[in-house]
């Protein structure tokens, strides 16, 4: 499969002071616990060779709507009818005011790297026409970067892939507009970081060869692409291969040939290896979705070698991640499903594992679910 290059290494940031009284070295998962709950702080080890651990965070930002009704319309009326309904309830989750509560996530355990997924960007054209629409109207990465800024942690895109780039009128008060949904998979750096203790280089992507293909009465052909994106990130002189993705949920057997493609592929490597991302697969099948998520390739990537840091700390907690009402507003959780993964292999250990956006208590004050999923985070120690 081709890697498009998409970044260069990050620049130097500018060094920070250490603060006194940093722990020199962490080995344990209390210690891996509390250097979370310090964010902003560099984690302090002894000179030496020791290893530093790597903080990485996977999250599905819900893009904001349920397109299947826009590829089952029959009629160019359905067609309108279905987007202006989508596109409203773009509008009423509100990723402005999500972002907030996303970005304080991210603070709060201060991840290195962070892997999106349903990284947004809608676009408008008015009116409907010709062209593609180019108004940008949620960039849902700028919006995070920019939040995250407000809470003092400075990140860069350092891979995207664009998963899917659809178009269709919606009905407005002054006539149809065309609204846009390119839908992407992002790498986030820390920038604010020295060199001399965190860097990323060679980041690629790629888009799967096995994809969905969809045909509407009204869209013809709809091809449904999926990729992938990576980066080697390097902790105090210790590299590791970090990995995220978006599989598809549409077709069993298309989203095993993605697993495999990924193990072929960017996975295919004598680094330490993490893959991060939703992946559309139930673990154990626990409240699987028939057709969709009841699949083989979370088992299949056990299989290869990886151990899943969620079961590695929390044996016996199902640890649910997946999903929420598409209006974010249901005010009970309703996760039943685990398919959003810090999967690892080759020389790391899970210090710690957790969740972020699964209690109603992380709500936005208007009562928003951060997304449908929630998210994972882990802190893995080389060897």
């Amino acid at each position: 499969m081709p890697e498009t290059p998409t970044a260069a290494e990050l620049p130097a940031p500018p060094r920070r002071r250490r603060r006194h009284g940093r722990a020199r070295a962490v080995f344990s998962s209390a210690l891996a616990t509390a250097l979370l709950a310090a964010p902003g702080a560099l984690p302090a080890v002894a000179d030496g060779p020791a290893a530093a651990p790597l903080k990485v965070m996977t999250r599905n930002l819900s893009f904001g709507a349920d397109l299947t009704p826009v590829f089952r319309a029959t009629s160019g009326t359905e067609l309108v009818q279905a987007v202006t309904a989508a596109y409203k309830n773009v509008q009423d989750t509100d990723f402005p005011e999500r972002a907030l509560a996303l970005a304080g996530e991210i603070a709060g355990k201060d991840p290195q790297l962070v892997g999106l997924q349903e990284a947004a960007l809608w676009r408008s054209q008015t009116p409907s026409g010709p062209g593609a629409a180019t108004h940008v109207e949620y960039d849902f990465v700028d919006i995070l970067l920019r939040a995250l800024a407000a809470r003092g942690r400075h990140y860069a895109v350092v891979a995207s892939v664009t998963d899917g780039d659809y178009e269709a009128p919606r009905a407005t008060p002054s006539g149809l507009q065309d609204v846009r949904l390119t839908d992407r998979d992002v790498l986030l750096a820390r920038t604010d970081l020295p060199r001399a203790y965190f860097s990323v280089g060679a980041p690629r992507s790629g888009s799967f060869a096995a994809r969905v293909t969809l045909t509407s009465p009204v869209l013809g052909t709809v091809v449904v692409p999926h990729g992938w994106v990576a980066v080697d990130a390097t902790v105090r002189g210790r590299t590791t291969r970090v990995v995220s993705t978006h599989l598809e949920t549409l077709s069993p057997a298309v989203q095993v040939l993605q697993a495999r493609e990924l193990l072929d592929g960017p996975l295919n490597t004598r680094l330490p290896s993490v893959l991060v991302g939703d992946l559309n697969s139930a673990a154990g099948g626990v409240g699987a979705e028939p057709g969709r998520t009841d699949t083989r390739t979370y088992g299949d990537l056990l299989a290869a070698g990886f151990t899943d840091a969620w079961t590695a700390r929390h044996r016996g907690n199902p640890g649910f991640t997946c999903c929420q009402d598409a209006s974010l507003h249901n005010t009970a959780s309703t996760l039943r499903q685990r398919i959003d993964y810090l999967l690892f292999r080759g020389g790391l250990t899970a210090l710690a594992a957790g969740r972020v956006g699964a209690r109603p208590g992380d709500r936005t004050p208007s009562g928003l679910w951060p997304s449908d999923h929630a998210g994972v985070w882990g802190v893995l120690q080389p060897r």
